[in-house]
């Protein structure tokens, strides 16, 4: 009797030790994958919001870089990976929503069953930007003449095929009824400065955070902003709603994503951090900087069914703008 009360009280003591050890999340550092380059804006979200983490939960969240292939790369590292809340990823529209339509079947992993959303994390206003390299277009109506004038003669560039900004461009260029040539960038914002800053591309949709230092180099000219109203720092530049294209555009937004059994609590604990690092004055003054809005969900269950909103929106729009993956 004594010998099966003492088993019972054992595997009673390790039951709740268990449990305990659950709710210590996170008992040690957190990878962040993020799907591009360093430098842009979805690394700038990872690291300011990174350290604010840190504070939070008392651990590091590292920042590791896994770009290609569309963000799939990124994602079957993140889904693949032990599902304990230590693997996580950071991505925007291109790689959370429009990647899982558009390039489904290049997938080994089920995104919709494999993979769940934390929390969206921030906004970033895009402008619509020329280069000024021997190129004196200074506003939409300019770029829209001009291109007519040079019928498959302009170029723009996005961070490659199947990208927000390649489907906001081509449904601006339908919108315009201009012929334009699509020059994928597979390096990031990084990439598509330097192709506009060199002149080998006339324009493209580039987020402000990134492009702000090229434009006050004088190197990159913003003829639109992509945006619900126009930003106090360029009071002068229209939104693309101003300039006559209404309804033209994506927000660019970042998200969190996890491996889909990861467990509630600690997916609750990731959240719950995220809303309270937005109040960090730190956070909210690098982002004023960038002059980008945050945005978390309120919970675990509004930031899965946004996630399946924009899934199915982008459905919509792939099977309506039809591009050519190479």
């Amino acid at each position: 009797m004594k010998l099966r009360t003492t088993l019972l009280a054992a595997a009673c003591l390790a039951l709740a030790g268990s449990a305990i050890a659950q709710e210590k999340y996170p008992s040690k550092a957190v990878k962040i994958i993020v799907p591009y380059a360093p430098g842009g804006a979805t690394d700038i979200t990872s690291r300011i919001y990174g350290e604010q983490l840190k504070n939070i939960l008392g651990q590091q969240f590292v920042v590791e870089s896994k770009p290609g292939a569309f963000g799939i790369v990124a994602i079957e590292e993140m889904a693949r990976s032990k599902p304990d809340g230590y693997t996580l990823m950071i991505g925007n529209v291109s790689t959370n929503a429009i990647t899982p339509v558009l390039f489904k079947g290049k997938f080994k992993i089920n995104f919709e069953q494999d993979v769940v959303s934390v929390s969206r994390m921030a906004i970033y206003p895009s402008f619509l930007v020329t280069t000024t390299h021997n190129f004196n277009v200074k506003s939409v109506a300019e770029l829209v003449a001009y291109a007519k004038q040079n019928l498959g003669k302009v170029r723009y560039t996005s961070a490659g095929v199947g990208s927000f900004p390649h489907f906001d461009t081509e449904i601006f260029g339908r919108r315009a009824s201009i012929d334009i040539v699509h020059i994928p960038n597979k390096s990031g914002a990084a990439g598509m400065i330097n192709d506009l800053v060199v002149g080998d591309v006339h324009f493209a949709f580039l987020n402000v955070a990134s492009g702000a230092g090229m434009i006050k180099a004088g190197k990159l000219r913003p003829i639109a902003l992509l945006a619900e109203k126009r930003l106090a720092d360029y009071p002068d530049i229209p939104t693309l709603a101003e300039a006559g294209f209404p309804g033209v555009g994506t927000l660019h937004w970042q998200s969190m994503l996890a491996p889909a059994k990861t467990p509630k609590a600690a997916l609750e604990t990731l959240q719950k951090a995220i809303v309270e690092a937005t109040k960090a004055p730190a956070l909210q003054q690098a982002f004023q900087k960038q002059l980008v809005s945050v945005s978390p969900h309120a919970s675990l269950d509004e930031s899965q069914t946004w996630l399946k909103g924009q899934l199915d929106s982008w459905r919509k729009i792939t099977s309506e703008v039809k591009i050519e993956l190479n």
